[in-house]
């Protein structure tokens, strides 16, 4: 199986990381996985030795600096971070195009709630990806004919939870060593621990370890420089996140009313059109691009909110759980394998508890 990719449409590495997680089971029946299966092949068979295309004379001198970064990213996830030590980014491949995988996720006219596909070992996940983007489209067409609310992304990485060794794909090098290193930590942390079925909980915990991961390789560096630049980043794009929830709080209120169908969707409409004139006083406020203006351009829906919400609303929760450890990723990590043996309720409750979201600021 594949499982967590990312949509691309900015730098900010944040804002990277909400669409879209991208499961792709080996063993599903039929033409979805007739071409994940190839494409899957293709990828590995693409691979070659980190240390061989660096020491190779043509070799371009940018890749070569940037897979040297890579090899201590890796290293240090496995010292210092705690994370598997195997054959998973040792490698390189080259793919020959901008994302390795384009990933759908889905939602109805009139719910927040994300459409769901089920498979044998990896559970129930709330997206589809494909390593082709023309047939990521005729999927997304499809659930579009029928009413669905649908966003579409390309990807520039995945997982396969260590059932392969996965390699550094040249999709994964457009974003900078801190986004790369971003990468490692988190698809490494899929690979300690994964829960089939919880896509908010995988997420959200990856997530976490990504960041603090993120800091601590900053800081043994000492590029505190860029460590403000990154937590700066962070803390903005939580205030888009912020503008998610309340947002998607509303909708939810809005669908459960029972409102007549034409009032509830010029409704919806009002409160998407709401919602990107915030986003777009939170850039102007902020004095940075976007990591979510590609969503605003091409029409906020239903699925927008729901893929945010699959990386962050756990996110809080897990971050209480590294504080009272006091920062031993040991304990941590211990901690939260416990938690992933309790039933989905009680998992839910420990740290996906959904606060009420505040009002966005007036804009101005």
């Amino acid at each position: 199986m594949l499982t967590e990719s990312r949509h691309a449409p900015a730098r900010d590495r944040p804002g990277l990381r909400v669409v879209l997680a991208g499961l792709l089971p080996l063993l599903l029946s039929g033409c979805y996985v007739i071409q994940a299966a190839h494409g899957e092949a293709q990828v590995l068979e693409k691979r070659r030795p980190i240390p061989k295309v660096v020491e190779n004379p043509r070799t371009p001198p940018e890749l070569r600096t940037t897979l040297e970064q890579v090899e201590n990213a890796r290293d240090f996830a496995t010292q210092a971070l705690g994370l598997p030590n195997n054959a998973s980014y040792r490698t390189y491949s080259d793919i020959g195009r901008p994302y390795v995988v384009w990933n759908v996720v889905a939602a109805p006219e009139f719910s927040i709630v994300p459409l769901r596909w089920c498979f044998p070992i990896a559970g129930c996940v709330d997206y589809r990806g494909y390593f082709s983007d023309r047939k990521a489209r005729r999927f997304a067409a499809r659930l579009r004919a029928r009413g669905d609310d649908v966003v579409i992304g390309g990807v520039p990485a995945y997982s396969t939870l260590g059932h392969f060794a996965d390699p550094i794909v040249s999709s994964m090098l457009g974003y900078g060593d801190i986004e790369l290193a971003g990468i490692i930590f988190h698809e490494l942390t899929h690979q300690l621990l994964y829960v089939p079925g919880d896509s908010s909980f995988n997420e959200a915990f990856a997530t976490t370890v990504e960041q603090e991961g993120v800091r601590r390789w900053l800081l043994l560096q000492g590029r505190t420089g860029d460590l403000e630049r990154y937590e700066a980043a962070t803390a903005r794009d939580l205030e888009y996140i912020a503008l998610f929830r309340y947002y998607r709080e509303r909708l939810e209120k809005l669908y459960g009313s029972g409102v007549p169908r034409a009032e509830m969707l010029a409704r919806k409409r009002a409160t998407f059109a709401s919602l990107a004139e915030q986003m777009r006083a939170l850039e102007r406020r902020t004095h940075a691009p976007s990591p979510y203006r590609e969503w605003v351009d091409e029409g906020l829906n239903n699925a927008h909110l729901v893929s945010v919400a699959t990386y962050y609303d756990c996110v809080p929760g897990f971050r209480k759980i590294l504080r009272d450890d006091g920062g031993d990723l040991e304990r941590f990590y211990a901690d939260v394998r416990a938690l992933a043996h309790e039933p989905a309720r009680e998992r839910d409750a420990a740290v996906c508890t959904r606060l009420s979201a505040r009002p966005p600021r007036e804009s101005g």
